[in-house]
């Protein structure tokens, strides 16, 4: 069944789910994947949900004051940025769990093998410093540009573009290292 919210562009999504509550639902089931896929970059996929959590809370008190200056999703990056650095705060490391198999994988010995290379790239991220994780995750995760990416997280342009090369740079060396091909 369609939901009628569904249909909405962002910004009135956002001002309807501010007082209608399966507005805010059809808001997180449109934007709760991408913000799911940044925090698991960030700080583990143990921790992504709980994060997800406190990024929807957020959200929805702080719904009633955005203006749209900036994308319904940029303004939901932001608030997973921060959740995410509270959340590394609140603890010293990035816990390295396995990620899930895939639930009914069509080739076992192929997904093992997907399996333990998403391992691998999750430790490798997580062994970046955290402005290039977040330049990366941002970038190659959720798809972001780099001007985006600059007004997200207060850098200069120049700086967004060297954290990524950077970044990219050092996962390709620690991948290799690794054993996995970029």
């Amino acid at each position: 069944m369609n939901d009628p919210h569904d249909t909405l562009s962002d910004l009135q999504l956002a001002r309807l789910a501010a007082r209608d509550e399966r507005a805010f639902e059809a808001l997180v089931r449109t934007h709760a994947p991408q913000v799911h896929r940044l925090a698991a970059s960030l700080v583990g996929p143990g921790a992504a949900d709980d994060v997800v959590q406190d990024v929807f809370i957020a959200a929805h008190r702080a719904l009633r004051g955005f203006r749209g200056e900036a994308s319904l999703s940029t303004w939901l990056h932001r608030i997973t940025l921060n959740a995410c650095h509270k959340a590394l705060g609140a603890r010293q490391a990035v816990p390295l769990e396995d990620t899930p198999e895939p639930h009914a994988p069509h080739d076992p010995a192929r997904a093992g093998e997907q399996a333990q290379v998403r391992d691998r790239l999750a430790r490798a991220l997580a062994q970046l410093p955290p402005d290039q994780r977040e330049a990366v995750a941002l970038r190659e995760l959720s798809g972001l540009d780099y001007a985006e990416i600059a007004a997200l997280t207060g850098a200069e342009l120049g700086t967004v573009k060297s954290r990524i090369n950077r970044g990219r740079a050092a996962l390709r060396a620690l991948l290799t290292r690794a054993g996995v091909t970029p």
